[in-house]
């Protein structure tokens, strides 16, 4: 016979898991948070920091039948798909400027110098990765981490537990965010990248009066030098406009908590 106070203990830790499955989930998609760089172990000690007091606001209840029922299969299911998508939706605001940055590298002629990302796991073009490193660190500066992990314990307020679920017009209102991202990151790289192309155009033209000069030995240089110096320029505004990025996320992450 398991005394009353192991059965408490026993709730209680369960009271715990399930409320470390949507901030981990969330952490797990989010970006920075979920580079293959940080350790796993962070990320528990992340999940747990947040989940505790969320669950002590929330008053998460155990389902009667268990953690291993299809009540407890669902609440969980429901977590890690709400956790993801609030990630999913942060992600999707810095895929901006690795989209900008694919623009931009592809008109300087760089598109061929990869580089392997480090959140991502996955390799990038090296404009992609210097854009990328400006929204992180423009993310971190005006403390977006610390309002996602707002959004999440907060979400426990507005969507308990096993209460409720992500709405199909919440999920479409993602994928739409997603295509105003994709037309987010082309409007920050048309400038460079417009330039870049009228300059291609001139050498193009200079190389066809003057059959004899090579293209590859003087066009290239021009134009990766011509692409350094446009990205210096644009660099204020190309920033402001990563940060609006930012904040879109952001409040798409809180549309999908019902904040």
């Amino acid at each position: 016979m398991i005394p009353a106070e192991f059965g408490g203990i026993e709730a209680q830790l369960l009271i715990w898991f399930i409320a470390m499955i949507r901030p981990g989930a969330a952490l797990l998609a989010a970006p920075m948070f979920g580079s293959t760089s940080v350790p796993l172990q962070v990320r528990i000690i992340l999940s747990l920091a947040v989940g505790i007091p969320s669950a002590a606001a929330a008053g998460i209840v155990v389902p009667v039948a268990g953690v291993i029922s299809v009540p407890g299969l669902l609440m969980i299911l429901g977590e890690v798909v709400l956790g993801l998508s609030l990630g999913f939706a942060l992600q999707i605001g810095f895929a901006a400027a690795l989209v900008a940055g694919e623009a931009i590298g592809n008109a300087m002629g760089l598109g061929f110098a990869s580089m392997q990302d480090p959140m991502s796991g996955h390799s990038s073009t090296a404009v992609g990765q210097l854009l990328n490193m400006l929204g992180t660190a423009l993310f971190l500066s005006t403390g977006g981490h610390l309002a996602l992990i707002d959004i999440i314990i907060s979400s426990f307020r507005t969507m308990p537990p096993g209460a409720s679920w992500v709405t199909v017009d919440a999920l479409r209102g993602l994928v739409d965010f997603g295509g105003l991202m994709f037309a987010a990151g082309m409007s920050v790289a048309l400038p460079v990248a417009f330039a870049l192309i009228m300059v291609q155009i001139v050498m193009g033209t200079i190389t066809r009066s003057a059959p004899a000069l090579n293209l590859f030995a003087v066009g290239i240089p021009a134009t990766v030098l011509a692409g350094v110096l446009l990205l210096a320029a644009a660099t204020p505004v190309m920033a402001a406009a990563l940060e609006h990025a930012m904040r879109l996320a952001l409040e798409q992450a809180q549309h999908l908590a019902r904040l």
